[in-house]
């Protein structure tokens, strides 16, 4: 079996992507990999506290490496610290990186390139599948997941903190993709086939925050896009270690 490492994000897409990773005999996930803001110990974009991720790992069974990024990190201070991350990986034997992308071209070419800085080949075994029917696969192998964060331009604070099953899904406006898979919105999951136990967790307080656009252009994750919207403020449900 080839030895991985599984990028784990926490949430819907990452579990659903190990699910098919673990019922294979081609990948041997080494450990998982996690980026998490350096100050407030949170993982990144999803704002989920470090204690959850590290019961998460607990209760799958496997080793889980935290990078910790710097405050306001730019893009070419992340690029940095993750080739570093990398190298470490290639070198204790690590020969592939495996993701939960589903369709962005763009995300995709960006993590091709910086891997073949370091010898590591990507992986996406969810690649090009229907968002919808992905979903609904998740839910339907008993996945459980909560929203953490909603993209403000599309969603309301309302959304945050919801459990992530078919009410859910049906009260989404027609531009937000089932999967949020253009950013709308992130989760935690929190049960399901990968678990050995459940993670329990209770709803904290619904937090607005507002981003900045990198200071430079040239410092922009996806250069190739013509008009990249930016989207600066987004709506947190913190969740709280039971």
């Amino acid at each position: 079996m080839i030895p991985s490492i599984f990028n784990w994000s926490g949430g819907k897409d990452s579990s659903l992507c190990l699910h098919h990773v673990l019922q294979g005999n081609k990948y041997k996930v080494k450990k998982l990999l996690t980026t998490l803001s350096g100050p407030t110990q949170r993982v990144s974009m999803h704002g989920v506290r470090q204690e959850l991720l590290q019961q998460q790992a607990q209760s799958i069974g496997l080793p889980l490496q935290q990078i910790f990024l710097p405050e306001h990190a730019s893009m070419s201070t992340y690029d940095e610290i993750m080739e570093s991350s990398m190298r470490r990986q290639q070198q204790q034997g690590i020969t592939h990186a495996i993701f939960g992308d589903i369709n962005l071209e763009d995300l995709r070419a960006y993590r091709e390139k910086q891997l073949e800085k370091v010898y590591l080949q990507a992986v996406f075994p969810l690649w090009n599948r229907p968002t919808k029917e992905l979903v609904q696969e998740f839910l339907q192998l008993g996945f459980k997941a909560v929203v953490v964060c909603v993209n403000e331009r599309l969603l309301d604070a309302s959304f945050a903190g919801r459990r992530l099953d078919n009410t859910f899904l049906q009260d989404l406006p027609a531009n937000v993709d089932a999967a949020g898979e253009n950013g709308e919105f992130h989760t935690f999951v929190y049960d399901g086939p990968i678990f050995h136990q459940p993670v329990p967790y209770t709803l904290g307080e619904t937090v607005r925050k507002t981003y900045a656009p990198a200071a430079a252009p040239d410092d922009e994750c996806f250069k190739q896009v013509e008009k990249p919207v930016f989207d600066n403020a987004f709506w947190f449900r913190d969740l709280l270690p039971a």
